[in-house]
This record gives C-alpha cells, structure tokens and sequence, in this order.
C-alpha cells in the first residue's frame, strides 16, 4: 500500500510528499526570513479553529485518552486502553484522542466497539498518514497549538497511558493550564503505576523538593492501575462541573 501523506484537505502521495509540516513553515528560525505569507496564514489558522469548534460543539462530556503511537496491539497498553474507553463509553462520555495508531487507536476502538462517539483530532506530521479507522468522528489540524485548545477546550479531564514525549507534552500542558486555573476541575490520570513512578518520584524528590512546585501541584496527578479509580474520578469532575 502507498502511504499517503495529509495535509487539511490535501492527500500527498508518492513524488508528491512534502517533508515540511505547516507548524515547521511557520516556527522555523529560517522562514522568518520571509514573513510575507504569514498574513494568509493567519487565515489558515483562523478556519482551522472554525472547524474545529463547529465540529465539535454538540460532542457533550468527553475524556481524552492519551498514549504513544508506538503501542503495539500486543502491549498490555493497548488493551488498556480499549478497556479504559469502552467503560468511559458506559458512563455516557465521548472519547477523544490524537486519531492516530498504538494507544490512540486502541482507546478508539474501545469507543466505538462500546456503541460511544469516537473521535480523532489528528495532526499533519512527515510520518503519519492519517487517522486510525476506529476515528468516526475526525479533524485533522495543520497546527499542533490548534489542536491543543480542542483538546482541552472539549474534554473533562486526561486519561494517559505510556508514552513519549507528545504525550508527555499533553500531559503536562494540561497540568499546566490546571495550575494557573485556566482550567479547573480537570483530572490527569496516568495509568500504569510501573512505567509512571520513576516520572512521580522526580517530581517529588526534585522538582518538590527544591520548591519548584507546590504539593497541591503534585496532588493534580493520579496514578494507578485501576480503570475503576480512573473513570470514577472523570465522572466525579464532570457531576461537579
């Protein structure tokens, strides 16, 4: 099969591929050396957040599942996250995800096989191709700060199983945005105690430690291994809201 490369609306394939991203074209130090295209991106921007609210403004309460891309079917993860979604599903929430394939599409799939809303805000990058077939309800954004607010913007709280550096830059972002109450009411899960507690440790015996946090930052992270604990405290935020 040829891999397609998407970018909005536009499907690359073959000779045709671009090794650029539009975030790359527009942060790059070396574009700002013509800046006379910036203007119309400025529109670009504009109806990506357009799109995006316009689809999801009816979506109702919903969870982001987060997790690598990397998760393979056969990981302990993956079928973590069908499970995790699948039980968000019965608790009447939408799941949301990065649409792409490992722990995403598995949270995906564990929605839609569960009767749920499904959905997908993929993002264009050089080495994806698209979002995951259990995605029935997809976005796919040029610009990673675009993307972001849908996540936040649409979501009751984070549910992050293992993964790298994009899930830990949503991660942390949410945690974030918790702690200058830009958001409140907003739970982080991390499931899976084993691959977290070194992260946790740090977090505490460093970053704590040397007054760089506050306890109650801390507290803003649940870790565990318990699907129940996690839906329960995504369904407990979203009676408070």
């Amino acid at each position: 099969m040829v891999k397609a490369r998407i970018k909005g609306p536009i499907v690359e394939r073959r000779a045709q591929r671009d090794g650029t991203t539009a975030d790359q074209r527009l942060l790059d130090h070396r574009a700002r050396l013509d800046t006379s295209t910036d203007y119309w991106r400025v529109l670009r921007i504009q109806a990506e957040f357009v799109e995006g609210f316009g689809a999801l403004a009816d979506l109702g309460p919903a969870v982001c599942v987060f997790g690598s891309a990397r998760t393979a079917a056969s990981d302990p993860a993956y079928a973590q996250g069908e499970e995790v979604a699948r039980r968000l599903v019965e608790e009447g929430f939408a799941v949301v995800t990065g649409g792409g394939p490992g722990a995403m599409e598995a949270a995906n799939k564990g929605a839609t096989e569960a009767g749920g809303v499904s959905v997908g805000l993929g993002i264009e990058l050089p080495f994806e191709s698209g979002l995951n077939e259990w995605v029935d309800l997809g976005i796919n954004f040029r610009y990673f700060f675009v993307r972001k607010t849908m996540f936040v913007k649409y979501s009751q709280g984070f549910v992050v199983l293992p993964g790298g550096l994009g899930t830990l830059d949503e991660m942390f972002e949410a945690l974030t945005l918790a702690q200058t109450q830009k958001v409140t009411a907003f739970p982080v899960v991390l499931l899976g105690t084993a691959y977290w507690s070194g992260l946790i440790s740090w977090l505490r015996d460093t970053v704590l430690a040397d007054g760089k946090i506050s306890p109650s930052d801390l507290d803003r992270l649940v870790v565990t291994d318990d699907l129940d604990e996690a839906v329960a405290l995504m369904v407990a935020a979203r009676d408070a809201s």
